[in-house]
């Protein structure tokens, strides 16, 4: 998977980003650049400002929409690391492999399935849990400056979610996708409840 070639490249960027393991892995350094952000906001801004966004896919097309990120992390106190929990990764990697080759988007499965039910199938049922997804993004880094930037999202949702005190957990699940290149699932929790 072409993800997985990149992974090493986008490694070098975030070297000194906390993670809750080694990163090694393409979704491992989607979760240690969410990491980053949440543990050093500011730097993150920084990331965001400094970037050309003409040249960004993960910039959006929202008028003012990476401006506002910028100054909302600028506010943003720092938040402990999520810790890496394979039974949402397993869960998220499910979810985009199904639709990635299909070419399909959101949050309902191939099959009709939801979110609550892919947890439910790794033997989960979290009280707090949230799923994100990112399209078209082919770093680690630019997959969660997507999400942050969170261009034509309303309620900025994807980036309520990754900074959510509530969260103590995530998992990340990425693959090629037939529409726009790659895909990555993120799946958050927070108590875990396993059965």
């Amino acid at each position: 998977m072409r993800l997985r070639v990149l992974a090493a490249a986008a490694a070098v960027c975030f070297l000194l980003a906390p993670s809750a393991q080694a990163a090694g892995s393409f979704e491992e350094e989607v979760l240690a650049a969410i990491n980053y952000a949440r543990t050093k906001p500011q730097a993150f801004a920084r990331h965001l400002r400094d970037a050309d966004p003409e040249y960004a896919s993960w910039a959006g097309d929202e008028p003012g929409a990476l401006d506002e990120a910028v100054a909302f992390l600028m506010r943003q106190p720092p938040l402990p690391p999520l810790r890496w929990d394979e039974r949402l990764g397993t869960a998220a990697r499910d979810h985009a492999d199904a639709q990635g080759w299909r070419g399909q988007e959101g949050h309902t499965g191939p099959r009709g399935d939801t979110f609550a039910q892919r947890l439910q199938r790794v033997g989960l049922y979290a009280g707090l849990s949230a799923e994100s997804i990112s399209y078209g993004q082919m770093s680690p880094e630019d997959v969660v400056r997507q999400l942050i930037v969170d261009s034509r999202v309303r309620n900025r949702g994807h980036r309520r979610d990754i900074f959510s005190r509530g969260f103590q957990a995530a998992g990340v699940g990425c693959a090629d996708h037939a529409r726009y290149g790659a895909m990555c699932v993120i799946q958050y929790a927070g108590a875990i409840v396993a059965r």
